[in-house]
């Protein structure tokens, strides 16, 4: 079927003008609200069911369809029925509709009036800007009824759709056609409670008992600890600096032996593909796409976990070096962004697992998956008989922000802003490591993108090595460490495999909460509790 030849351009969320094909130009930040499909009023009430199709901006009928993934549904993503009182609620729109079914209490009885939050001006967005010259925003309880606004508290506070709320669900939908413009017909967004969340739901309904997941062999240790009680074991993919190694994948798999491994060949591949949580690693866009063709390959369905995707900074030029200058324009930026693996993904063999929690806050535990509209389905069908959706307030908070305050151009500013920000923090603590620990026995390798900085300590140098064991030396660093005043992570804490054998020791440090000044002192903490522990100097200066 062609695509169709005319679109509609919102004049507001209930009119609409003719448009050219969209096809025919690329969407730019600035121009989605123009775009916007007219919608009728209902689209935006109680519990509105919500679909990503009803929102996005361009047509996808000259698209392939996404392939079924059946094979790989467990039994209770299969079983699974859905909420019939959700089912329901669809009717409350019907105009003239009296509703004595539904269990909604009316919002005469919530006790909040209105809410007034203080948020930063497009441009001036450091926290001494937002103090001094930030906008207020308001919201009311019953903006929507009085004709105000699409969202308000009286909608946002009631019951909703596991989905979430139509209102942020579309832009969602229309940032995710901006930044990822998906290769194929039928994918479909769906909010979340959190990415964690996500993989558990993720894998009970991909995964069974008894199943292996492979990761990189250093992984998010929440990860781990969400598949074991789940019977879903971590399998381990040797990484190097630009993390999970696509020939180590395709020979893991071509030799899996069930009766050796004690499972199933597996067909999961969870990855952490952009400032990966411990090792800081970025894949390039080749890696990407030669995991994506082994992926292929061995039919392997991949959850990409990319909390850390705009936390990508400018390359590092030294401590002493000029800094390369950020893009200019939003269509620089999101040029200059490693490809996801939802934007090489023709098969509908990714999903993809976003958050506000690194870039907005963590406590509005909202975030939102991008996969086919089967996956999405079950996903669906699972939050409304469990987590639900989003919290309604964070929901209206972040509608409030990122929509009729901010909108996609002004969130791009945002994430510009916060690429300097990172890059500055990164720079902070690479030129103290650079400053004050011990390059003899310490190595590592500037992180291109999120929070993490991954540094080797070569323990073979340590005087009580072989007597004393990896584990047992890891240990003591740590705890001196401590004793010096400072606190960074053992790398065993992300082992995906505990049980395989380890030679090399890592240490875990992040820049992104503390001050400059608290970074600095930190690694020159780190430093000192090393050099005590290896019997070097204490006085003594880089390389020494």
């Amino acid at each position: 079927m062609s695509p169709s030849a005319i679109d509609v351009e919102a004049v507001t969320d209930t009119s609409g003008v003719t448009l050219p094909d969209p096809l025919s130009a690329p969407i730019k930040s600035n121009d989605i609200l123009g775009r916007r499909r007219k919608t009728e009023k209902g689209q935006w009430g109680i519990a509105a069911p919500s679909n990503t199709v009803n929102f996005r901006q361009k047509s996808y009928e000259h698209k392939p369809k996404a392939r079924r993934w059946d094979h790989y549904a467990s039994p209770e993503a299969l079983n699974r029925k859905g909420n019939s009182l959700k089912g329901a609620v669809k009717y409350l729109s019907r105009p003239g509709l009296i509703s004595l079914g539904g269990g909604l209490p009316s919002s005469t009885n919530f006790p909040f009036e209105e809410l007034t939050i203080k948020v930063p001006a497009v441009g001036h967005f450091s926290e001494a800007e937002t103090r001094d010259s930030g906008v207020t925003i308001t919201v009311g309880k019953h903006d929507l009824a009085n004709e105000k606004a699409i969202f308000d508290i009286g909608t946002a506070f009631n019951y909703g759709q596991g989905s979430g709320s139509a209102q942020l669900l579309r832009w969602i939908t229309e940032h995710t056609e901006l930044v990822h413009k998906p290769k194929y017909q039928d994918w479909a967004c769906t909010m979340t409670i959190g990415s964690t969340s996500a993989l558990d739901m993720a894998l009970r309904m991909l995964s069974r008992p008894g199943d292996m997941m492979l990761s990189e062999e250093y992984t998010f240790s929440a990860a781990v600890e969400t598949a074991l009680p789940l019977g879903v074991r971590m399998a381990s993919v040797p990484i190097d600096d630009e993390g999970l190694l696509p020939d180590e994948l395709d020979r893991i798999l071509c030799t899996w032996d069930a009766n050796v491994r004690g499972g199933r060949k597996p067909h999961l591949l969870y990855t952490v593909p952009t400032g990966q949580n411990p090792t800081g690693a970025t894949q390039s866009a080749p890696r990407r796409r030669a995991i994506y063709a082994v992926c292929q390959k061995h039919d392997l369905f991949i959850l990409e976990d990319e909390p850390y995707y705009f936390l990508q900074m400018q390359p590092y030029t030294g401590a002493h070096a000029p800094d390369v200058p950020p893009p200019t324009s939003h269509a620089a930026f999101l040029d200059a962004l490693v490809p996801s693996f939802l934007s090489l993904d023709t098969d509908g063999r990714v999903m993809r697992l976003d958050s506000f929690s690194k870039v907005i806050a963590p406590g509005s535990r909202v975030g939102w998956i991008t996969a086919s509209q089967q996956i999405v389905k079950w996903y669906q069908t699972h939050a409304d008989v469990s987590t639900q959706g989003p919290s309604g307030a964070s929901q209206l908070l972040l509608w409030k922000l990122l929509d009729t305050h901010w909108g996609h151009a002004g969130y791009l500013d945002w994430l510009l802003y916060l690429r300097v920000e990172y890059t500055a923090r990164r720079n902070v603590i690479l030129a103290a490591c650079e400053k004050y620990l011990p390059r003899a026995i310490v190595s590592w390798r500037p992180p291109m993108a999120g929070m993490f900085h991954w540094m080797r300590v070569d323990h073979t140098l340590h005087p009580d090595f072989p007597a004393k064991s990896i584990e047992t030396i890891e240990e003591e660093i740590f705890l001196r460490v401590i004793e010096c005043g400072a606190l960074v992570m053992r790398g065993s804490y992300f082992y995906a495999d505990k049980e395989a054998v380890h030679g090399d020791m890592f240490f875990r440090a992040t820049y992104a909460a503390a001050p400059a000044e608290r970074i600095d002192e930190g690694i020159r903490r780190f430093g000192e509790a090393l050099r005590l522990e290896f019997g070097l100097d204490p006085n003594g200066k880089n390389g020494q």
